[in-house]
């Protein structure tokens, strides 16, 4: 027995200088990582991003002492006194957690927390807590305690995307630490906790509960007295909520990281600079087109070359601080009728024409189970009589819409959606004709791109370079015109018909769904507009440049009949033409014209009161004239 105590304490020796000498060895772990730089397609600096988000970094001088106090108080009191590990308290977790049979009680140290936040995710798994002590010990050894405590109070996480004191404190009250007051400081230390669910902008009651909570801790502990914690939880708070940089660089930032980190097969370097796709000028616009329209809606667009798939210009929501999740990429909305396009096209190349007629009137479905469908036009208005497949579109004919669905059928349109990057879930259902779908703006815009570009694959991207601290090009991308997927002749007759919403002149029982915007358009643009109660859609292009945009309420609120999305795309569509002329689209071989009577389809004649030009695969125009007028 005797022995194998020897042997036990020989081999615990051997294993602790060993593990002393790999912690010596290994040297320390690196701490104040480089931000990673945002560039434009021109190569200004768009901001830095650290790789875990939006921070100023500050000293330990350059921070309110008292916020420095609260903080050790309230997460670590005995921070300077012990070795990277507070023993009782894990104690006493550990206790807990066996008891409740899981991970929730926590006892981590302002060491331990900052070597999470420097190494590990947020996981409560014993793999993760063990991971934790290594590199606390690793922390503890190489560096003293004050660098530990500014690394810490730079890096703890406050929502919304902030990181760090400095940064949270401007933020929330638009003001460095050093002007806080002792009401802020405990809003601010009680954050951390629980970041979304203490944010005093989105929480506000819960955040205050926290507030006072963290108020009393400061009095039993004796930083503060019984007059200092009444008058601070009386203190009415100026939550401001403001950022120090553009709403969307976040969006633009995060997009970039994303796609460099799939392009590398690895986290992005500290240090690294990414050249996006970004055009400022374009970039600013799309902007100054939403803050001028959006009144209290959310957002999402994107401006892009329909050729190469370059995003030009990214908006992702109203204000990135306030809200990360990114609209134009993450949210799927229900499309409504901007999905009619991808029926039209499948229609065209399955023998319909611009000038296929059909019925414009109350309509019930009825299928062989017995179930039945039935579709309202807007304000239950209908032609009563047939239109053209052109009117139909320019107006957003939904009787028309189902019909050709059905004929088509919902597996076939759904099967053509593939070929234009629609990945999402479709159910083969009647109703999907009038955008029951729900997708996203970058999946539409994808889609709508490979329209304006004559009909080639097309994928969307936001970096064109990927440099290394150096400077040294580590990553460029190159261009290929991608693969024809769509007859070009049905994609440039679907182009033209795409101008119909637009052209005042196929109002009728219906107005045209762009008729409140035509007037102050100056390019020739194609485009779809769509509604539903919760959302709206505004998706348009010239072969050079096309723009979506999804208006509505993160919480699915009716939107009514709001013209923002309209009026963001108008803007944002006009100054991307600015000092360039709009290029029309341009017919290929094998594409012949004819003026044509949009109710009948038949060819005009003098006495028809409206005549639109319409553009046929040869041999399929109409031959006969209209003799209904």
């Amino acid at each position: 027995m005797k022995r194998v105590a020897v042997w036990f304490v020989l081999i615990s020796a051997v294993g602790l200088i060993s593990f002393i000498l790999t912690i010596h060895f290994l040297g320390p772990p690196q701490l104040n990582e480089q931000p990673i730089t945002i560039l434009t397609a021109e190569g200004e600096e768009l901001g830095t991003m650290y790789s875990d988000g939006n921070r100023i970094w500050r000293s330990l001088d350059q921070i309110n002492p008292f916020l420095i106090k609260a903080t050790i108080e309230i997460e670590d009191q005995h921070f300077y006194h012990h070795g990277g590990f507070d023993l009782k308290r894990i104690a006493g977790a550990i206790l807990k957690n066996i008891q409740r049979g899981n991970l929730t009680e926590g006892a981590s140290t302002i060491s331990q927390q900052y070597a999470r936040n420097l190494f590990l995710t947020h996981e409560k798994t014993w793999d993760r807590k063990i991971k934790e002590a290594f590199y606390t010990i690793r922390l503890e050894y190489h560096y003293d305690k004050d660098k530990l405590l500014e690394g810490y109070l730079n890096t703890i996480y406050f929502g919304h995307g902030i990181y760090g004191v400095e940064t949270a404190s401007q933020f929330y009250f638009n003001k460095p630490t050093t002007e806080l007051s002792l009401a802020e400081i405990a809003m601010l230390v009680a954050i951390p906790n629980r970041p979304n669910g203490n944010s005093p902008i989105n929480h506000f009651e819960t955040a205050k509960k926290q507030q006072e909570k963290i108020l009393n801790l400061l009095y039993t502990g004796g930083l503060i007295n019984e007059t200092e914690a009444l008058l601070a939880r009386t203190e009415v708070l100026n939550i401001v909520a403001d950022s120090k940089r553009d709403s969307q660089f976040g969006y633009i930032a995060d997009l970039a990281i994303k796609e460099a980190t799939s392009i590398l097969g690895h986290p992005v370097p500290p240090g690294f600079k990414l050249q996006t796709t970004i055009q400022l000028e374009e970039q600013q616009a799309l902007n100054q087109s939403v803050e001028n329209h959006i009144g209290d809606l959310q957002v999402g667009a994107m401006m892009a070359h329909p050729a190469t798939g370059a995003i030009k210009a990214l908006i992702g929501g109203t204000d990135y601080q306030l809200s990360p999740f990114n609209r134009a990429t993450q949210a799927k909305r229900m499309v409504g009728s901007t999905f009619k396009p991808f029926i039209y096209y499948t229609a065209l190349e399955n023998g319909f024409t611009a000038a296929t007629p059909l019925m414009s009137e109350p309509t019930t479905f009825i299928f062989n189970d017995n179930n039945s469908y039935s579709p309202k036009n807007f304000n239950e208005r209908y032609a009563e009589d047939t239109v053209t497949l052109a009117q139909a579109l320019a107006v957003s004919d939904n009787i028309y819409a189902v019909k050709t669905h059905l004929f088509l059928t919902p597996e076939k349109v759904i099967e053509r959606t593939r070929s234009l990057g629609i990945t999402s879930e479709l159910e083969p259902v009647p109703a999907l004709a009038l955008g029951t779908a729900s997708l996203s703006v970058v999946e539409m815009v994808t889609a709508y791109s490979h329209f304006a570009n004559g009909g080639h694959e097309v994928k969307p991207y936001i970096l064109e370079k990927i440099l290394d601290p150096n400077d040294q090009v580590i990553y460029k991308r190159s261009f290929d015109l991608g693969e024809q997927v769509l007859d070009e002749r049905i994609t440039f007759i679907l182009n033209q018909l795409l101008t119909g919403m637009f052209d005042p002149n196929l109002s009728d029982y219906l107005a045209v769904t762009g008729g409140s915007i035509s007037g102050d358009l100056t390019g020739d643009y194609a485009g779809k507009s769509g509604s539903t109660t919760t959302d709206n859609w505004m998706i348009g292009y010239s072969p050079d440049l096309i723009v979506g945009v999804w208006t509505g309420y993160d919480d699915n609120s009716p939107v009514n009949s709001n013209q923002a999305a309209k009026l963001i795309w108008r803007d944002a569509m006009e100054a991307g033409h600015k000092n360039k002329q709009s290029n029309s689209f341009i017919a290929p071989p094998g594409i012949v014209a004819a003026y044509v009577d949009p109710q009948t389809g038949l060819l005009s004649n003098q006495h028809c009161s409206v005549s639109r030009l319409m553009f046929f695969i040869k041999g399929t125009e109409p031959i006969g004239y209209c003799d209904y007028h």
